[in-house]
């Protein structure tokens, strides 16, 4: 695992908004807004949520995959022409952007993606989500592997939404050198407690930077509760968004910190290797 710490501070944006259920194009569009005004704020990466390209409405999802989903190369590129806007607004911004899709690959698999536009301006999916949800089972296909995102010398670990409520998921992001963990998000109204605590126990849990992005608005049973936030690596809230409204939200993630945190919180180099063995039971 690297120990290295990054040598300058970060600064990134979550984002909360609310897309338009089967309009790539559109929500491409306001993704591209989005990220310029995470630019414009000085950021140097911005996270959106869950599906956001697509929205996450299963029933869109699944009446017309082939207009809501991207496709994906072989390298994992992406070079859907509805994406144009986004492109240019990641170059003209000096932003890398993390944004959700659904994503369909040359094997047939369809994924829940986080897709990387990067300064340049080049798509390609990044991560697709391992952990799936209840009934997304129906439509997706799980993801196999982990990934980390490089941002000058800063590591940057990919979750989505329920990857994020596994410890194990953050935890490997953290044992491959992670200095954050960025997950795009999709938490509907009514999980309040529970989105404010998972992500915030990664952080802890795994002495890192966390960037949580999430949907807001949508009609119920898809009316999501945005309270979008980046935790420091203690799992304190150093910016959070509303339950309601769009919000692009900026922090600066401090390298210093980083480092006095893992120096005083020494979880990860006192872990012990294995766990899992045998376990003595008694009567009490």
């Amino acid at each position: 695992m690297p120990r290295t710490v990054p040598t300058a501070p970060l600064t990134v944006a979550t984002v909360q908004a609310t897309p338009t259920p089967g309009d790539v194009a559109a929500n491409a569009v306001r993704a591209a807004d989005l990220v310029r005004q995470a630019g414009e704020r000085g950021a140097r990466v911005a996270v959106l949520p869950e599906l956001f390209l697509c929205a996450y409405h299963p029933p869109a999802l699944a009446a017309d995959p082939a207009g809501t989903d991207v496709v994906a190369d072989a390298a994992g590129v992406v070079a859907d022409p509805r994406l144009d806007p986004l492109r240019a607004a990641a170059s003209e911004a000096g932003v890398t952007a993390v944004v959700g899709a659904a994503a369909r690959h040359p094997d047939g698999r369809r994924t829940i993606a986080a897709l990387v536009v990067d300064r340049a301006g080049a798509v390609r999916v990044g991560y697709d989500k391992q952990q799936l949800w209840g009934d997304e089972r129906e439509l997706f296909s799980a993801g196999g592997r982990g990934a980390t995102l490089l941002v000058d010398d800063w590591r940057l670990g990919l979750g989505i939404c329920y990857d994020g409520c596994f410890p194990e998921h953050g935890r490997a992001a953290a044992l491959d050198g992670a200095h954050g963990y960025l997950c795009p998000s999709g938490y509907l109204a009514g999980s309040e407690h529970r989105r404010d605590l998972y992500y915030a126990a990664r952080a802890l849990d795994n002495t890192m930077f966390v960037v949580f992005s999430n949907a807001v608005g949508g009609v119920d049973p898809w009316r999501f509760n945005g309270g979008a936030a980046i935790y420091d690596p203690q799992g304190r809230v150093l910016a959070r968004g509303a339950d309601d409204g769009t919000a692009v939200l900026v922090a600066t993630l401090d390298p210093a910190v980083l480092a006095a945190t893992r120096a005083a919180h020494s979880m990860l180099a006192d872990r012990l290797p294995d766990q899992g063995g045998p376990r003595m039971s008694m009567s009490g």
